[in-house]
């Protein structure tokens, strides 16, 4: 869902009129029957064809004339070189053929387009086919991703309070006791200075209102005009966004498959790399949690989305990497934005997969939605694939945004807004953006509110670039997962247990103190573990043994019968606790060490002040609560 409060291109301070408007679920089938109003550039034509993704195998000889030959006699081999007479059913078929468009940046793969498009049998029949063939390694369908819009403790005396008109009136994220991310007291350590934050996405629009001092160009990679609205396939520079309207039925017969209405342009790239790095402190607009890092805009997604390859190609180039006829980015990204994904239940493809990899081994951190089905989210892409960040959504109460997906494979939770479900107007995440329907508007612009997983993600982008600007010796994306799951702050209401989002909500004042903490000297100092508090009936999810021991603490009462669990899971973890001490396996008070994850120690009698629990062993997965 998006909201608009229209306001000067000053950002005087006041809002001056207030409306609702759709954002869309982003995904094919839920395009919506909203007509956009006004004068729309002419739609481009649709092209024929459909594409693939190709990839060889690495001994295969004279790779392009090896792939060449197998298409040709793949198309052969399926029958689609042969003319197909009508029939009651359907329609005459030419002959069809298929070519090389390109290579992408990825090791061996390249991208593949048939002559005209392939019904569904006669796809299948291509693709078995052609992975039959020798020195082909894979072949998948260049499947089309979407946005992913949503449905539509207060420091007492911050050292870092922003003068932005909107952010003490919208940005409850950044402050809320409940619900944010306990950002003024991380500006006290970082603002993301010197760090690139890639944001691949519909694109930012240029000289974006409160935005633009903070935006290195980057790339438009979408290779199909009726996405991208340029007059031809070709990429360019930039990374601009023109807009991802849609006229009704325009997506249909290549995009979809049924009748849709007309969408407005959505500004969702805008809106994600403002979370990021809005400008900050200026008396104007809103605030961004790393407003001292740079966003790259990397265009991937336009009118219906945007192909596979396109996305796959702009996480390399992001990452620094060579993709064939484009400048190797002069910004790296340290960290990579993707909150897109797929319409519907979708393993992680081979070519994103490959791409992750590379983008991992080249520095790179990627951080997804984790998408707005609630569903398992791990069984979508991007979360279906390994080497990134997961980010579930909460509200400005702290429970689970109901749309957000959740599962073993998410694994934080960040605000992502539950609008009218917060009974808060407020419960958006509101960010600066164009007020053009189509394509850009220089002279209107908009707090516009939105929720999803898509406003969660950029909020762990974020921080991630708050910690890499900090820290001698850059994260890893496996570093940076771990210490964003071990310094997550416990959601304020209990979570579900079949519907986990993570180790809980994002933290970003303790982050930053864990990530500049200097390390204990165990020859002068000593150095106990780190220990999570434990907040009364407030499960702790997804508790793993790969870090070390796991300590816990609870402030207790006496006369009221404590206990410590743990549960689900996979492995075999054993539970010691104490009264003011740190237990382990040869000194405590009370042990549970049975076979398997359950666990239950219980003090019918405990005294006033610190219980700790220490648990060992081997375990993932791992539900911790304590109930006094």
């Amino acid at each position: 869902m998006l909201k608009h409060s229209r306001i000067s291109l000053a950002i005087a301070a006041t809002v001056l009129a207030m409306g609702a408007q759709a954002a869309g679920s982003g995904t094919p089938a839920g395009i919506s029957g909203e007509r956009v109003t006004g004068a729309s550039p002419q739609a481009v034509q649709p092209a024929a064809g459909q594409r693939f993704v190709v990839k060889l195998a690495p001994a295969a000889a004279n790779a392009r004339g090896t792939l060449d030959a197998s298409l040709r006699t793949a198309t052969r081999r399926a029958g689609l070189d042969r003319a197909i007479p009508a029939t009651v059913t359907a329609a005459a078929r030419a002959p069809a053929s298929a070519s090389v468009v390109r290579a992408m940046a990825a090791p061996g793969w390249h991208v593949v387009r048939t002559s005209r498009p392939l019904s569904g049998s006669e796809a299948a029949s291509f693709i078995r086919e052609l992975s039959a063939e020798p020195g082909i390694a894979s072949v998948e369908a260049d499947r089309l991703y979407q946005r992913l819009a949503g449905p539509a403790i207060r420091a007492e005396v911050p050292a870092m309070t922003p003068d932005d008109p909107g952010y003490g009136q919208y940005q409850w994220n950044f402050t809320d006791a409940t619900g944010g991310v306990r950002a003024p007291e991380a500006w006290d350590i970082s603002t993301g200075e010197g760090v690139v934050v890639a944001v691949l996405d519909t694109g930012i629009v240029e000289d974006a209102l409160d935005l633009a001092g903070n935006v290195v160009p980057g790339y438009d990679m979408i290779t199909d005009a009726r996405i991208s609205r340029r007059d031809s396939d070709e990429r360019v520079p930039g990374g601009w966004d023109l807009g991802d309207w849609v006229e009704a039925n325009y997506c249909t017969g290549w995009a979809v498959g049924g009748d849709h209405g007309a969408v407005p342009s959505s500004w969702h790239g805008s809106h994600v790399a403002g979370t990021i790095a809005q400008e900050t402190d200026n008396a104007q607009g809103v605030a961004g949690l790393a407003h001292g890092a740079n966003v790259l805009p990397v265009r991937v997604l336009g009118s219906c989305g945007g192909f596979g390859s396109d996305i796959a190609d702009g996480i390399l180039w992001a990452a620094g990497a060579e993709v064939e006829g484009l400048p190797v980015n002069g910004n790296p990204a340290e960290i990579i934005n993707m909150s897109l994904g797929s319409s519907g239940p979708s393993a992680c493809p081979a070519i994103y997969q490959d791409a992750i990899d590379q983008a991992n081994a080249l520095g790179s951190i990627i951080v997804v939605a984790a998408g707005n089905a609630n569903d398992d989210a791990g069984a979508y892409t991007m979360s279906s694939c390994d080497g990134v960040i997961s980010v579930g959504a909460t509200g400005i109460t702290g429970a689970k945004a109901a749309y957000s997906s959740y599962g073993a494979r998410v694994d934080i939770a960040a605000p992502g807004g539950g609008g009218a479900v917060d009974g808060n107007p407020n419960g958006y995440i509101w960010q600066v953006v164009n007020g053009g329907e189509t394509s850009p508007d220089p002279e209107t612009w908009y707090f516009g509110g939105m929720t999803g997983t898509s406003m969660a993600s950029p909020h762990v982008a974020a921080a991630a670039a708050l910690v890499q600007s900090v820290v001698e010796t850059p994260l890893d994306w496996s570093q940076m997962r771990d210490l964003l799951k071990q310094t997550a702050r416990p959601f304020p209401v209990s979570i579900p247990a079949a519907t986990p989002i993570g180790a809980g909500i994002l933290n970003a004042k303790a982050l930053l103190d864990k990530a500049t903490e200097e390390p204990c000297d165990p020859e002068t100092q000593d150095c106990g573990p780190d220990v999570v508090e434990l907040v009364n009936k407030v499960e702790l999810r997804n508790q793993s043994s790969e870090v070390g021991d796991g300590v816990y603490s609870f402030e207790a009462e006496a006369g009221k019968v404590l206990s410590f669990m743990t549960m689900g899971g996979v492995g075999d973890v054993s539970a010691y606790a104490s009264f003011d001490a740190i237990p382990d396996e040869a000194a405590y008070e009370a042990k549970s060490t049975r076979a398997g994850n359950l666990e239950t120690i219980r003090f019918t009698a405990p005294k006033t002040g610190t219980y700790y629990l220490r648990l060992t062993g081997t375990y993932t997965g791992l539900t911790v609560v304590v109930r006094q």
